[in-house]
């Protein structure tokens, strides 16, 4: 199976023994944990095979530590993991982070059942369980921020998924497990082997039940040093390793300086033990997810807006998280369907978030897009009967079951009360490198100073830079209405080229206008009424049971969108202080959490939530343009 086949979940067979029940797969004929005790055999085999104990608790304030699993099976390793953080981690901000590959994930049910073995990893377990993913191949990331510990679980082949993980940061320890080499031989192909030393590095530690042949020659050809010492249990050896000698792991000189480069890198931006200074130029959902997702990792933010913070495209009075997801052998490195998983993790934990089921109407192709229910878990697509749909159409549609609505004004007040974040108003006209600071000047002020600067203002970002990325202006108006007498229920949406939904219990909200390469922001009448005949194309009886259009109100905003589509997330110019987030188009509360993720990611050096693929296509400097800050007339 490859990355992107539709997954198999775990198909299990069950053993008790002592009054404990042991899953099997059914796939391997291999136990997920040693009949013996599991947590003990993780215990000394994992974390002391790997001295982490001892590694983990000498961690410095704001370092940053990597965990790479071969397995993640029932997540017994990564809770015994998060246990042992939980009893030695230092009273600072360092981070735990993991990194666990999957091809056969257990369905939820599996999983509550074999971690309910252990009474001890309970509170740990249901936090877990809380965020685990549905069976769709990519990276899903569970945060645990109060915890200082998050996990990136990729799911899919593992041929697959290593080769395809961007190194911006180094994994320090490696769990090799799976089932043994004899049931899965896949896991232990030199092709894995050889990425998993790609994404480490001098200094890297590997434990493993098994000392197979294959796994032992696999390291010892990147130049680890292996030894055996004893097995837990009635096994004799374990695996236990260091890559202690970078110098022989690539005999090309090519790639032997490309990674001194990626090192050197890595290196820069893992060294801080002290906050970040970050400077955010922008108060729409790119700037605010973004301040949120450096506050949540204990640095200092602040935002600078020229106006009120949601004055631009992302201040309308109701947002819509509606994706087109994409077939199934795409979810992988689809960037909207990934979005979308990780924004209804994020928004979940606001106040300002409301679960919805999305009715998708199918205008045209409709086998294609009713089709896709066949190909994801039942939990996420269906297709309706259509006399029980409301209001009455004669389209068919797709029900996108896990959806939701964001308050962006509600979202707005909780980001902006996190300790870690203040809002200035400021227009920044200048920014200047200097002494490995970012300069921010307002006309001939200098007003900051920041260790980071991430430029999130749209179309506006280009004022700041020379050979910026086009972005183009596209129009957009959506308006809202009294519709007390008929009012829709408050947990489904329609979809349908455009949309709409309950503002509130009294009022429609609906839209929207799409004008490409206009910027003018006035509310007008035209446009309510290409709202009304959009929903009047699709319900008809219902719109004309509406009030009349001139009594509508609205909001127009622009939005700016790349001429490839991605979003531009990632470093702008030459030097590693100054980055920029836009480009979102439409899009820009679903594309916000997961992007700022991946930006914080490349700031600070920590493992990215997505493909390489994925990441050189909302690399900025895709465009292949010498960006370079501009300088105003009266700069030297």
């Amino acid at each position: 199976m490859s990355l992107s086949a539709k997954l198999q979940t775990a198909e299990l067979d069950w053993e008790l023994i002592d009054g404990i029940e042991v899953p099997i797969s059914k796939q391997f004929g291999d136990v997920y944990f040693s009949k013996d005790n599991g947590l003990l055999e993780t215990r000394h085999v994992f974390l002391n095979g790997n001295d982490l104990t001892e590694r983990l608790s000498q961690l410095n304030d704001y370092q940053y530590f990597c965990v790479g699993e071969t397995g993640f099976g029932t997540g017994l390793n990564i809770l015994t993991l998060w246990q042992l953080w939980q009893q030695i981690r230092p009273d600072n901000h360092s981070h735990l982070h993991v990194v666990s590959v999957e091809k056969f994930p257990l369905s939820k049910v599996d999983l509550i059942r074999a971690l309910n073995v252990w009474p001890e990893l309970k509170p740990l377990a249901d936090q877990l369980i809380a965020q685990y993913p549905l069976a769709i191949a990519g990276c899903h990331r569970l945060s645990f921020p109060e915890e200082r510990f998050s996990l990136d679980l990729w799911l899919g082949d593992a041929q697959d998924i290593f080769p395809s993980i961007p190194k911006t940061q180094t994994v320090n320890a490696w769990f090799l497990d799976g089932f043994a080499p004899s049931c899965n031989p896949d896991m232990w192909q030199e092709n894995v082997l050889n990425h998993i030393v790609r994404l480490s590095d001098y200094g890297t530690t590997f434990a493993s039940f098994s000392v197979a042949g294959v796994l032992k020659r696999g390291l010892k050809q990147h130049g680890v040093q292996i030894s055996r010492p004893r097995g837990f249990g009635h096994k004799r050896e374990m695996l236990k390793a260091i890559w202690s000698d970078s110098s022989q792991a690539l005999s090309d000189p090519a790639d032997a300086a490309a990674e001194i480069k990626v090192q050197s890198e890595l290196a820069s931006t893992a060294s801080s033990s002290r906050p970040r200074q970050i400077a955010i130029i922008g108060a729409g959902i790119a700037g605010l997810s973004t301040a949120w997702a450096f506050a949540q990792r204990g640095h200092h933010v602040t935002i600078y807006e020229q106006n009120e913070p949601l004055s631009g495209a992302s201040g309308n009075p109701l947002a819509l998280l509606n994706p087109k997801l994409c077939p199934i052998e795409q979810a992988h490195e689809h960037l909207m369907t990934l979005s979308w998983q990780h924004a209804l993790n994020f928004y979940s934990r606001f106040k300002a978030f409301r679960p919805i089921q999305v009715q998708q109407l199918a205008l045209k192709n409709a086998d294609e897009l009713l089709g896709l229910a066949e190909q994801y878990p039942e939990a996420v697509l269906s297709v309706p009967d259509q006399q029980d749909a409301l209001p009455k159409t004669d389209y068919p549609s797709l029900a996108l079951h896990q959806a939701g609505t964001v308050s962006p004004q509600q979202l707005r007040d909780e980001i902006l009360q996190h300790p870690n974040i203040q809002c200035k108003k400021a227009k920044i006209s200048r920014l200047n490198t200097a002494d490995n600071q970012t300069e921010l000047w307002q006309e001939q002020q200098l007003i900051a100073t920041a260790d980071h600067v991430i430029v999130c203002c749209a179309k506006q970002s280009a004022e700041l830079f020379e050979n910026y990325p086009v972005l183009k202006p596209i129009r957009g108006q959506v308006s809202w209405v009294d519709n007390s007498i008929q009012p829709l229920t408050l947990d489904q949406a329609y979809s349908y080229g455009g949309y709409c939904m309950q503002l509130d219990a009294a009022q429609l909200i609906l839209g929207a206008s799409f004008y490409p390469n206009r910027d003018d922001v006035d509310v007008l009448a035209e446009d309510h009424v290409h709202n009304y005949e959009l929903i009047h194309s699709v319900f008809p009886e219902y719109a004309q049971q509406l009030p009349a259009v001139d009594t509508w109100q609205g909001r127009a905003s622009v939005r700016a969108q790349s001429l490839d589509y991605f979003p531009l997330v990632g470093k702008i110019g030459n030097d590693g202080q100054m980055y920029t987030f836009a480009g979102l188009g439409s899009k820009g509360f679903l594309f916000a959490p997961l992007c700022s993720e991946i930006l914080a990611a490349l700031v600070l050096g920590e493992l990215c939530p997505v493909p390489q693929n994925l990441l050189d296509k909302l690399n900025p400097q895709r465009f292949q343009k010498k960006t370079k800050v501009k300088k105003p007339y009266y700069s030297a």
